[in-house]
């Protein structure tokens, strides 16, 4: 009964301190960690011992595969070298820099001063990609982030054990890279042969909650079987496969292939429980963090060197991996441009977006957890987890804290919102013409016109509501949901009236209301909640794409249109068009990409007039092909 009462308080605190934070904007895994430190010096608190059994086994393999299935294989591939470059290098880089720096202030073992390193490496996936996409980063920034995230927990754990292995003094240094190899093919091995299992596994199952139930499985049943396979004795070689590259694997796999082994139904399932589940656990580390600090210092007691020593050598890991991390990410982002074909295929970011990906490296939970891995009778070790903890915090702190006001200070643009309905439109058009002409080959004189009518009507809307998002929240879409809104409102409460009556079977009015919570959760919404985007409005930098794009500066006033009643070109062709966009230098209408013809692109293509827009009603955004800029 105790243990049940001390979980429930402990998970009650996650979710009032969570929910605080984000009501006031502020950064919960800070507030949770405070928390924390207050609270395990609190007489009535019990001691929580943070194993590393705890975080590798319990809480690493669920909180990698969450992030894993949500992230986009393809975008993994396309920022391969990025991610690598933080994931590997970069870890591998900082070791051997704080393995320097500690050997020569505390004059341990190297293998124990490159241990450390290696323990206070990896940036935390939870605090990076949580404030990166809180204050609007450019989503190619949070791509990498998360890609580093997922690969450096990884490299840092193999580091690790490679180290604790030389402590003994009985390993070579080509024995240590033959381990790494071995970790990470093998690693890589496992989970792309438990994501083959699984996927034919879920192909065959029809139940959404059996599916889900596979789903929360499957990151054990990637670490465990990669973290028992040993290679002990070959050539004085000890090594294993890493489980955290298995479960990363095998979750960024499944994640992609979920629209072919999974229903609708499932995927939406499975995402709701990941987010629910990502959501404790992420929090509650944090606030487990904390409370270790009483502990800590305790142990302090048992360590010879002086209080000047440590601070020191605190302060010095700390600033170090901060400017490491500097040290290592605009090279790492100049120099392969060096090469031509790299060059030519992807332009240099601009360095403010450089300097935030290499500002976004807070330490948290693996930190702090795999510091607990080194043994017992290691050289100074109560120092050395003293040392941990105060990287976490102090990166958490200085870094977490600072990152919005820089955002706004060196004026990063987030993504684009308008940018992102113009690609969400353009596909919503190209899935609804694979639905149209499924309808004109195969449907056509098979059912009734109000049938064939109500069908068209339903595809075409949908793809209108995107382009009509670009307008404002005034257009016809916007309405529509907000007053089904309030329908499905009232609707409810009168179910609720029915059911108070209970004249009415209880499982038919489940039925009703299940069918109401679904249009509800399917809604076009077309304006966003309003205390959500002022946050976000509040934290992105103040950013004008008019003032990033000269033809748009200068593109103010509308010219008359040459065709007020349609595309010109469609006109005269006789052929259809979807959406209609105005030259802003000659007053051409043309039809958009959207349509078959596409002739406001070509018209651009032809005149090279650069800037053009929306000539629908109630909407007046303006598109700069030169520049890829709206505004």
């Amino acid at each position: 009964m105790d243990i049940a009462l001390t979980l429930v308080t402990l998970l009650a605190i996650v979710v009032a301190v969570s929910a605080l934070a984000t009501r006031f904007s502020m950064s919960a895994p800070l507030v949770l960690i405070v928390v924390g430190i207050a609270g395990s010096y609190a007489p009535f608190v019990p001691d929580f011992e943070l194993t590393p059994d705890i975080v590798l086994i319990g809480l690493l393999p669920p909180l990698l595969y969450a992030a894993a299935i949500r992230t986009s294989l393809i975008d993994f591939r396309a920022n391969k070298r990025p991610i690598m470059l933080l994931s590997v290098g970069l870890v591998l880089f900082t070791a051997a820099g704080i393995g320097v720096l500690v050997w020569w202030i505390l004059d341990v073992p190297f293998a124990v001063a490159l241990a450390l390193g290696a323990v206070v490496a990896p940036p935390d996936a939870v605090a990076a990609t949580a404030i990166a996409r809180r204050v609007g980063l450019p989503r190619r920034v949070v791509t990498i982030l998360e890609g580093e995230s997922l690969v450096n927990d990884a490299t840092a754990i193999v580091t690790l054990r490679a180290s604790i292995v030389a402590m003994s003094g009985t390993i070579g240094v080509w024995q240590v890279g033959a381990g790494f190899l071995i970790s990470a093919v093998g690693g890589v091995a496992v989970g792309l042969v438990i994501a083959f299992v699984v996927g034919r596994i879920r192909r065959l199952i029809e139940d959404e909650l059996t599916d889900v139930a596979v789903s929360l499985l499957t990151p054990w049943l990637a670490y465990l079987p990669a973290e028992e396979l040993h290679v002990d004795g070959f050539h004085g070689i000890d090594a294993q496969p890493s489980g955290v590259l298995a479960v990363v694997v095998a979750g960024i796999i499944l994640g992609h292939k979920s629209p072919v082994i999974q229903s609708g139904a499932s995927r939406l399932f499975e995402r709701t429980n990941w987010a629910t589940i990502s959501y404790v656990l992420e929090n509650a580390v944090f606030l487990l963090i904390g409370l270790q600090i009483r502990d800590i210092v305790n142990d302090l007691d048992q360590s010879n060197l002086s209080a000047a020593r440590i601070t020191a050598a605190c302060a010095a890991v700390l600033a170090s991996v901060i400017v490491l991390r500097i040290a290592w990410v605009f090279p790492a982002t100049y120099l392969p441009r060096l090469v031509p074909r790299i060059a030519a295929s992807e332009p240099a970011p601009e360095p403010r977006t450089i300097f935030m990906v290499a500002w976004t490296g807070m330490r948290g939970v693996l930190t702090l957890a795999a510091v607990f891995l080194l043994p017992a009778d290691t050289p100074e070790r109560e120092v050395l987890v003293l040392i941990a903890f105060v990287v976490t915090v102090g990166t958490l702190m200085i870094q977490g804290l600072s990152i919005p006001a820089l955002v706004r200070r060196l004026g990063v643009p987030g993504p684009d919102r308008h940018e992102d309905h113009l690609q969400e439109a353009t596909v919503y058009q190209a899935v609804t013409d694979a639905g149209m002409a499924y309808l004109d080959k195969e449907v056509v004189g098979t059912v009734s016109d109000a049938v064939m009518h109500r069908l068209r009507e339903r595809a075409t809307d949908r793809t209108n509501a995107v382009w009509e998002r670009l307008g404002g929240t005034g257009t016809p879409s916007a309405q529509y949901s907000r007053l089904r809104a309030e329908m499905l409102s009232r609707e409810r409460a009168e179910l609720l009236r029915i059911r108070a009556l209970g004249s009415v079977d209880q499982s038919v009015l489940a039925r009703v209301m299940n069918a109401l919570d679904v249009e509800e959760s399917i809604l076009d919404r077309l304006y966003e909640d309003e205390t959500t985007a002022d946050r976000e409005e509040d934290l992105r930098p103040a950013f004008d794409p008019d003032g990033a794009c000269d033809h748009l500066a200068v593109a103010c006033h509308a010219p008359s249109p040459t065709t007020p009643t349609g595309c010109e070109e469609c006109l005269r062709d006789g052929t259809e068009w979807v959406h209609l966009r105005l030259c802003m230098e000659c007053g051409h209408v043309g039809c958009c990409d959207s349509s078959t013809q596409k002739h406001g692109t070509a018209h651009f293509h032809e005149t090279a007039h650069p800037v053009i827009r929306s000539f629908e009603p109630g909407e007046a955004w303006r598109w700069c092909f030169v520049d890829e800029a709206t505004g």
